[in-house]
């Protein structure tokens, strides 16, 4: 490690121009790579390994979707169901057929182009029994309740469900829409095909919350999460530029110098406007060069990585905080050295050997930390961990080789003009902060075994926190408090569950085209009926699958005989249709199917197949009848069936996405037992499994990282001072840290998620550089003092000082976040204060205290040396 600073700091001192130059040249040249960087935002760089979305994956290309866009209008602000109630779903029906054309709008047999709450109603309406005109409160109650007694048992349940609550008075109704996602997109593919699908529902949505209704109106569909918010760009750019601005401020008051001497206020404010400057410009530089380099390993280039996922966005905030730690511990050594009356290359030379090892250590250990990371099964954390030591090895470098090759230039001239602030910079150690830190030895020095014990409980204490971390992540998160799309979907959530759009798709693959799992899938599909979670009509889960298929058609040859529809009785089924629903065949058409499928060995009366019915042809003529429906829930591959799916309607904001999945996937435990493939997916539920191999992966890789940190440190100790036990002592306070910030974020109710499941990466990315530089400071100063006590003192007031004032610039700078109106920016902003304020706590008073206990035992039982022993 020596060898290598010193042959840092020769070059720095013998071409420093050279190096100035490169440096400048090179962030150039990585800039225009990094203005390549592409971001991945889908979950697949989360998880490469998992089966829910691979299931949902392969659902998407084989099966042709026919289930269109829904798209849920939410009616509040008043009694729902009422005159003015009435008014309102006419004023949505009239602006929904105002914006779209009939093609975009799907026909649902039996309800129409959109159901409203008040179908009940409205069919009193159209049958001459009720006058909108004239109808009070007491008739368009008395027709809604007459309207849903005069509903099939099985079917008036789920048309009150379109209303919040129980009884007439309710003030929350749903009307639902579903769009031909098809005839919307046309022939456009990728990105424009999305495109046009977003600008379609943002487009209703503005036309419905438009509507000059007297109650309030909000359309919600997934798909207005992806139109372009200005806002939030615009609070991003806010909330960066006053990090900015606050760090840029801070720095300055760290690196201002008492005007002492000859030197005066504006050369002093001159020299700190330099030093922050210069600490700004190697900060941006490292990241700069971090990013270049991301997008040469990424896969246009060497395809070492993947594009760049939502993890990396926060390597820049680490290497802020390590470039801030770096160049203010480098600076204030050089400023002691020069306040000496060393020469300017000297103190170079002595910051740059001294601070130097101190930051080569940190850097390795840091860096192999996170390099533990290309283990990991998740690609985004392995990218992660490989980015993360790619910035730190880069502003190393330019922390040791930039820094002190522009304060050489710089104070040269001033040095031969005699003109250099040497009083002044003296004032740095002599501030109130370092005067601070230094007598907060006092706890090391009088007490250091109750600093231990109380940390130690805190400790425990974090480590009961972390069991009880909730683990969160829904697309709302990422919109801003006060937009009506997030109390929508709030408002949804709450009220309905959820609502009424989501779909959970039960992959089935194997054999599916036997009699063995067709009559499996039609038992499971029973199951569903009773399960939490799960929308039900007409006494059956609300789903697709090929035996509701088989439902549509068999309804146009014998309704009354067809288990599952609205008239009749039997066992099975899964697609009830609503009363007065129109065949999707003709009547002899469905005679046709009939006889074809009794001779294959169908038995109608329950929808199963004898043991030796030939399924695949049954299919086949399905395909053939209803290609748009049976096409959606089977899939052919060279003749042969090797997947079906049922998609469900389903409610997992009533029970929780894993919940529902397991309940499903019991409920299709004799599929499995048929010899099939079962998977429950959805998006919810592969967000949500995404987010628990997130947790995992985190606390498995936290672990090894702090293991490496641990072999490194001892390793390194040893070498350079026989002293391994030092290692351990360095890094204990790192592991307490992490504790505490995962057991603050329990205490204040910030949830485990993507945003915060770098935290404990970023607590040990900054964690051990603090740690690091205490203890290399006060081995040094041990042997220099005269007392522990000196020691302790010095190390506090120098190194101490130097880690308070990079602290609290980082903290204060991404302190702003927690104003922002992105519950993921407040999180992001407290974990970070919580992570470098621990840490500092660590450093600065933990660290000392075991340092302490440490130095005084060795003393005792006489094993420090002569060298070591203060004089």
């Amino acid at each position: 490690m020596l060898v290598l600073v010193r042959a840092l700091a020769r070059v720095s001192r013998r071409l420093p121009v050279v190096v100035v130059v490169a440096v400048v040249l090179l962030t150039a040249v990585f800039g225009f790579f990094a203005g390549q960087q592409e971001q991945d935002q889908s979950q697949e760089s989360f998880s490469p390994d998992n089966e829910e979305l691979r299931a949902l994956e392969f659902t998407g290309e084989a099966f042709e979707s026919s289930s269109g866009t829904p798209v849920q209008i939410l009616v509040t602000g008043g009694d729902v169901i009422s005159p003015e109630g009435l008014q309102t779903v006419a004023a949505v029906q009239d602006a929904i057929f105002s914006e779209l054309p009939p093609e975009f709008i799907t026909e649902v047999p039996g309800q129409g182009p959109v159901l409203s709450y008040l179908a009940p109603v409205q069919f009193a309406v159209q049958a001459g029994q009720l006058d909108p005109a004239s109808a009070d409160d007491e008739a368009v109650d008395a027709a809604y309740r007459q309207g849903i007694e005069q509903l099939p048992p099985d079917v008036a349940p789920f048309v009150e469900r379109l209303v919040a609550g129980e009884g007439t008075d309710a003030t929350t109704a749903l009307m639902l829409v579903t769009l031909d996602t098809d005839a919307i997109v046309g022939d456009a593919e990728g990105d424009a095909a999305t495109e046009r699908l977003v600008d379609t529902v943002q487009g209703l949505a503005d036309a419905v919350a438009a509507t000059d209704a007297p109650l309030e109106t909000r359309a919600f569909a997934f798909e207005l999460f992806f139109e372009p918010d200005e806002e939030f760009q615009s609070e991003v750019g806010r909330l960066f530029g006053a990090a900015a601005l606050i760090i840029v401020v801070i720095l300055l008051l760290v690196y201002l110098v008492a005007p002492r001497g000859e030197t005066s206020r504006v050369q002093a404010l001159r020299r700190a406007g330099a030093d922050m400057g210069l600490t700004l410009f190697t900060i941006l530089a490292s990241i700069t060069w971090m990013q270049g380099i991301g997008v040469l390993l990424g896969p246009d280039y060497l395809g070492v990585i993947g594009a760049f996922s939502p993890p990396t966005q926060i390597i820049p905030i680490l290497l802020i905080g390590l470039g801030v730690d770096y160049a203010i511990h480098l600076t204030a050594r050089y400023r002691e050295e020069v306040a000496q009356g060393i020469a300017v290359d000297d103190s170079a030379d002595r910051a740059t050997t001294t601070v130097g090892i101190a930051l080569v250590l940190a850097t390795i250990t840091t860096a192999l930390g996170f390099l533990t990371n290309v283990t990991n099964p998740v690609p985004a954390i392995r990218d992660f961990g490989i980015l993360a030591a790619v910035g730190i090895v880069v502003a190393f470098l330019l922390m040791l080789t930039f820094v002190p090759s522009v304060r050489r230039l710089l104070d040269r001239r001033a040095e031969r003009r005699d003109d250099l602030p040497r009083e002044a910079l003296a004032s740095g150690s002599e501030s109130r902060l370092s005067n601070a830190l230094a007598s907060l030895s006092i706890l090391a020095e009088r007490a250091p075994a109750i600093v231990l014990s109380l940390t130690l409980a805190l400790g425990g204490l974090g480590v009961y926190g972390l069991t009880q971390l909730s683990t969160e992540f829904s697309f709302v998160d990422f919109v801003p408090d006060d937009s009506p799309l997030r109390d929508t979907f709030l408002t949804l959530e709450e009220e309905f569950g959820g609502g009424f759009a989501e779909r959970t798709s039960v992959l089935i693959r194997g054999e599916v085209a036997t009699p063995e799992v067709h009559n499996a899938t039609v038992e499971a599909t029973r199951n569903l009926a009773d399960t939490e979670g799960v929308t039900t009509f007409a006494g059956q889960a609300a789903a697709e699958s090929p035996i509701g298929a088989m439902i549509q058609i068999l309804m146009a040859a014998s309704p009354q005989e067809v288990p599952g529809s609205s008239g009749g009785q039997g066992d099975g089924g899964d697609q009830a249709t609503p009363p007065g629903a129109e065949p999707v065949v003709s009547p002899e058409q469905a005679q046709q199917f009939l006889g074809f499928a009794t001779q294959n060995g169908l038995q109608p009366q329950t929808l199963t197949f004898a043991a030796d019915g030939d399924v695949a042809a049954v299919y086949d003529r399905l395909l053939e009848l209803v290609p748009d429906v049976a096409a959606a829930t089977l899939a052919e591959v060279d003749g042969e069936y090797v997947a079906s799916q049922v998609i469900v309607q389903t409610r997992s904001g009533e029970v929780g996405p894993i919940e529902l999945a397991e309940a499903i996937e019991e409920d299709f435990a004799p599929v499995e037992e048929a010899g099939a493939a079962v998977v429950p997916t959805s998006n919810e539920i592969v967000s949500e499994v995404i987010v628990g191999e997130l947790r995992d992966s985190q606390v498995s890789s936290m672990a090894i990282t702090l293991a490496a940190a641990l072999v490194l440190l001892m390793l390194t100790f040893w070498i350079e001072e026989r002293r391994p036990e030092l290692g351990a002592i360095t890094l204990a306070p790192v592991a307490l840290v992490v504790l505490w910030v995962f057991g603050t974020m329990a205490a204040t109710g910030i949830p485990f998620g993507p945003v915060t499941a770098m935290i404990s990466a970023l607590a040990i990315g900054i964690g051990v550089p603090y740690t690091i530089h205490i203890t290399h400071r006060f081995t040094e100063d041990l042997h220099h003092k005269a007392s522990l006590e000196d020691a302790l003192r010095s190390t506090m007031r120098h190194t101490g000082g130097a880690l308070a004032g990079s602290a609290f610039t980082t903290m204060a700078g991404f302190a702003i976040l927690v104003t922002s109106s992105l519950p993921p920016f407040r999180q992001l902003g407290l974990v970070v204060a919580y992570a470098i304020g621990y840490s500092l706590l660590a450093a600065v008073v933990v660290l000392p205290s075991m340092l302490a206990l440490w130095a005084r035992w060795r003393l005792r039982r006489g094993l420090l040396t002569e060298q070591d022993r203060p004089v």
